[in-house]
């Protein structure tokens, strides 16, 4: 509760006002960058245009909103409330720089896939993107304070360009990587709800993805064990897998990974130091 108390204490400090039905969005300096996220609180079923996209508030009124890895720059937010007013705002999105990671010694096969298993490749990947597809109205998201997975070594961030075996990887690494020993426990960063929850990936090997509401999920990687199962809730610090090195991997980690919706973004960013 404390924690809690104080998270909304540092939002409410926080928040740039709209004059709009008291409609504002709340923004910190953290979130507000290239593989960050906006937080909206407006009147509820109000309708917001960003980027492109068009989103809809629901009854509670809120809505994340994803910046994804190469978002940078100058971009309009606007918002229309059920009544017809509109608000619209300049937000400046602050750029960053990526690390270029070399890692060697990862089996041939998870480098360069041999064509048996292409099927199977983009069979998991579909599934993947069904599990993230519908997603809850759960508050886990925004009323529980983050925090790390485990306690490990950080060796690898988000956004970063990756050479496996001298080979470019062809997409960014978008998770965090945080070395443990095998069998270390895996403990939910926030509540929610398991929607995926497989032993072997190709690629990713034990694989746990939590929803924890209004399209904010984390997934967690080269799991030992996945000692949940789909449709099960979990609290917040709640034990869920064990650490491993399965699929494309070169030792014991956890690759921690967050999406708000089909929206790649930084998970450390989700941590109030």
């Amino acid at each position: 509760m404390l924690n809690y108390l104080k998270r909304a204490v540092v939002l409410c400090c926080l928040l740039i006002c709209l004059p709009l039905s008291a409609q504002f969005i709340t923004l910190t300096e953290k979130q507000y960058q290239s593989g960050g996220y906006i937080i909206v609180q407006a009147a509820p079923r109000s309708s917001v245009e960003f980027l492109g996209r068009s989103y809809s508030l629901g009854a509670k009124g809120f809505l994340a909103i994803g910046l994804a890895r190469d978002v940078s720059g100058k971009h309009r937010i606007t918002i229309t409330s059920p009544s017809g007013e509109v608000k619209s705002s300049a937000l400046n999105i602050a750029s960053r720089q990526y690390r270029v990671q070399r890692v060697n010694g990862v089996p041939p096969s998870r480098v360069t896939p041999p064509d048996d298993v292409a099927k199977r490749i983009a069979a998991e990947a579909a599934q993947v993107r069904e599990a993230r597809a519908n997603m809850s109205d759960y508050d886990f998201w925004r009323t529980d304070t983050f925090q790390w997975p485990i306690e490990g070594r950080i060796t690898g961030v988000y956004g970063s360009e990756r050479f496996y075996n001298g080979i470019a990887s062809g997409s960014p690494h978008w998770g965090i990587d945080l070395a443990a020993p095998k069998g270390e426990p895996v403990y939910a960063p926030a509540g929610g709800k398991v929607v995926l929850a497989e032993d072997d990936l190709y690629y990713s090997g034990g694989t746990i993805i939590l929803d924890h509401g209004a399209g904010v999920s984390s997934a967690f990687l080269h799991l030992s064990s996945v000692d949940v199962k789909v449709g099960q809730l979990v609290k917040k610090g709640e034990p869920i897998a064990a650490v491993g090195s399965t699929g494309r991997s070169t030792g014991p980690h956890l690759d921690w990974r967050m999406n708000i919706r089909d929206v790649r973004i930084d998970a450390a960013l989700w941590i109030k130091e």
